[in-house]
């Protein structure tokens, strides 16, 4: 809900953050080392060090905005896309572990969030694949390698709750129950847009 609000204040200075870096520093490599530190975050959520988890998932989000901006300057790719869109997913199905395993009492709630994710990716994916198909394009939330089919939960709320969770570790299990209803609330607008726009014959 709240990405294509927050493109304004982050694309500047990533954009400026890239014109940093020299050709030969790929997007790619930026992805899979902020993909790493978003690890390092899962391993410290589990060993209960929230402060540095939450530390390293910031640096996280800096390289995965940073790499969209170096593959905007040095050219994107179809490679670059898929590893961005691949260690985002990848990195939301981490950290819930990583609270279950660090409270095993938390197990019940993390396998909610873990389902809600799931359900979300799900209809994100399937709709990103049909509107290739169509030819249907998007820059709402910035210039994106698939079509991004906005929702009540996007990466800015989802952002916002596990930095909540690793400040405030002890209020996991509520906040995890009630950040999963507003995520399977915007899946279930998602499929309402979805089956909205799928319904519509494509030109030509």
């Amino acid at each position: 809900m709240l990405d294509s609000s927050m493109r304004k204040w982050i694309d500047p200075p990533l954009n400026s953050a890239a014109k940093l870096f020299p050709s030969k520093v790929s997007a790619n490599s930026i992805t899979i080392v902020g993909f790493l530190i978003g690890v390092l975050s899962f391993i410290l959520i589990m060993k209960g060090q929230f402060t540095l988890a939450l530390l390293f998932l910031v640096l996280n989000r800096f390289a995965d905005g940073l790499d969209g901006a170096v593959a905007r300057r040095h050219g994107a790719t179809d490679l670059g896309g898929y590893l961005d869109i691949t260690a985002d997913f990848l990195l939301w199905a981490l950290l819930p572990l990583g609270f279950m395993l660090h409270a095993p009492e938390a197990a019940f709630a993390a396998a909610i969030l873990l389902s809600s994710f799931a359900m979300s990716m799900s209809v994100f994916l399937a709709f990103a694949v049909m509107a290739e198909k169509r030819g249907a394009s998007s820059t709402a939330q910035g210039q994106k390698s698939l079509f991004y089919l906005a929702g009540l939960a996007e990466g800015t709320e989802t952002i916002g709750f596990f930095a909540f969770v690793m400040v405030c570790p002890q209020f996991f299990i509520p906040a995890a129950l009630v950040f999963s209803a507003i995520v399977y609330i915007s899946v279930l607008g998602r499929l309402m847009v979805s089956i909205q726009q799928l319904k519509e014959p494509t030109n030509g």
